[in-house]
């Protein structure tokens, strides 16, 4: 009994964070320097916390290009992989300061990560 007390009193001491946060793979690394994931908090772009199926520049609380605007685009796994292949081609006039990832691997990595997060 004395053990499953101590053991229940451990839990309550663990950090609660978004189950998500706990597997940001290292692929994401570089996006997680201007994109936070947790829900509620914008940084210096874009929440992602969501962006699964999310209508592009809807995101309250943020002030997107007027290209992105006007883009149209919502983010599902072929537009991501634009993108994420070359966010200024894909649309010109976005403010995104960001080459794209060359790498279809890493880039599909990327991808997959975002879509979970819903």
């Amino acid at each position: 009994m004395k053990t499953s007390l101590s053991f229940a009193a451990a839990l309550l001491l663990l950090p609660i964070v978004p189950s998500h946060a706990q597997t940001t793979p290292p692929v994401f690394a570089p996006c997680a320097a201007c994109h936070s994931i947790a829900p509620g908090k914008t940084s210096f772009c874009p929440n992602l916390d969501g962006v699964a199926h999310r209508k592009a520049a809807s995101l309250s609380g943020y002030i997107y290009s007027p290209a992105l605007k006007a883009a149209g685009l919502t983010w599902d796994a072929p537009t991501l992989d634009r993108w994420l292949t070359s966010p200024q081609k894909l649309v010109l006039g976005t403010k995104m300061p960001f080459a794209g990832i060359a790498d279809p691997v890493r880039r599909k990595q990327v991808v997959d990560y975002l879509l979970t997060l819903r």
